[in-house]
């Protein structure tokens, strides 16, 4: 396949939206996310008369004047390339949404969108103040999915995003899409993430390179994200979620909707589990997302961890039993505390438990052992 491009017309509209973005936050109003993707759908003349009528004229003939050779120039610089809806790199997937982006300016390998298919990327969203619990699962699953060939896409907020990137770029391949150009990485503080996934993923955008974010570019960002994959899973969040309008753009295409259940007492997971109530799939683990996907057992995860031994297998039975402190473990399995610590850590080790900041041992989502012993 050759280099990505993107025609003249097509990046002159990324060019407007940076350009757009103070006078849309203004319009882009009443409830959250509900209004940047139906305003996306606009031509460049409608757009433009919605959400900045007195400047309609200069604004247009500002975007006109801009030439190839520097909008061209201006990606080099950032380091980024760009394809547009009427290339062979865009995504198919992308191309049947009513509201998709004119152009995907990117970062990182562009091979990665060749052959990207619905059925073989998975979208995962969530809270952005996530719960140790919540963390571990996005980031098992991002590890798993990748693990089996799966691209993941996430939009690297804080929380779910982040942690579903981190465990993908570990094991595989993992699409971060942002609200802002996809030169700039945000939030400031997840630079060395966005870093790592620009040299073994790709970051995208409909923004050109050096565009800030503003509130509406991320529901906007969202429409993407929902269109790409064929299934999008809901990690946590709350009832108002913004995460739960990537779900509501994905089931407006069609795509499938998955969600982790959560305790019915945390607020963190009142989204999953009303999204569950209403039909969506639930996802354990990575194999739940590829038997709906795929079909059930058409792919199977391999996964062989070698056999505990017995001090090991008691303490994460306790843990799995409740007991989430290194006293509790050594009052429930009857070890010495130095041997109950000893055990926590090499499970910690192994994969099998995430300690918190308070000392408390959650369960990953690490398979039962099996084999050889340690």
């Amino acid at each position: 396949m050759s280099e990505p491009v993107a025609c003249l017309e097509c990046l002159r509209r990324s060019w407007l939206l940076a350009a757009l973005g103070p006078y849309i936050e203004k319009v882009a109003t009443g409830e959250v996310g509900k209004r940047s993707p139906e305003l996306l759908r606009l031509s460049n003349q409608d757009l433009v008369e919605v959400a900045a009528p007195k400047v309609t004229v200069q604004m247009l003939s500002r975007v006109e004047a801009l030439s190839e050779e520097r909008l061209l120039e201006e990606l080099l610089l950032a380091e980024c390339w760009a394809c547009c809806r009427h290339g062979e790199h865009y995504p198919d997937s992308l191309r049947d949404a009513p509201d998709a982006p004119w152009a995907l300016i990117g970062r990182g390998d562009p091979r990665m969108l060749e052959g990207l298919e619905p059925f073989g990327t998975v979208t995962i969203v969530g809270a952005r103040r996530a719960t140790s619990y919540g963390r571990e699962i996005a980031r098992e699953l991002g590890r798993e999915l990748a693990s089996a060939g799966m691209v993941v896409v996430s939009g690297l907020a804080f929380g779910i995003d982040a942690c579903a990137h981190r465990g993908a770029v570990e094991a595989g391949r993992t699409i971060a899409v942002l609200g802002c150009g996809p030169d700039v990485a945000y939030p400031a503080s997840h630079r060395s993430l966005w870093r790592r996934i620009c040299e073994r993923g790709l970051v995208i955008s409909e923004f050109p390179p050096g565009a800030t974010p503003w509130r509406w570019t991320f529901p906007a960002r969202n429409r993407i994200m929902a269109a790409l994959a064929g299934m999008t899973v809901v990690v946590e969040a709350a009832t108002r979620s913004g995460s739960l309008i990537t779900t509501d753009l994905a089931a407006d295409l069609g795509r499938d909707l998955g969600a982790v259940p959560g305790p019915v007492t945390s607020r963190a997971s009142a989204g999953p589990n009303a999204l569950l109530a209403s039909g969506a799939h639930v996802i354990r683990d990575a194999q739940d997302v590829l038997d709906a996907l795929l079909g059930p057992g058409c792919k199977k995860l391999e996964q062989v961890r070698p056999e505990l031994e017995p001090d090991l297998e008691a303490a994460l039975a306790a843990v799995e039993a409740g007991h989430i402190t290194c006293d509790a473990v050594a009052s429930a399995t009857g070890l010495s505390g130095p041997a109950a610590a000893t055990a926590l850590s090499r499970l910690e080790l192994l994969g099998y438990l995430t300690c918190s900041n308070l000392g408390t041992y959650l369960r990953t989502l690490a398979p039962s052992s099996r084999g050889s012993s340690l």
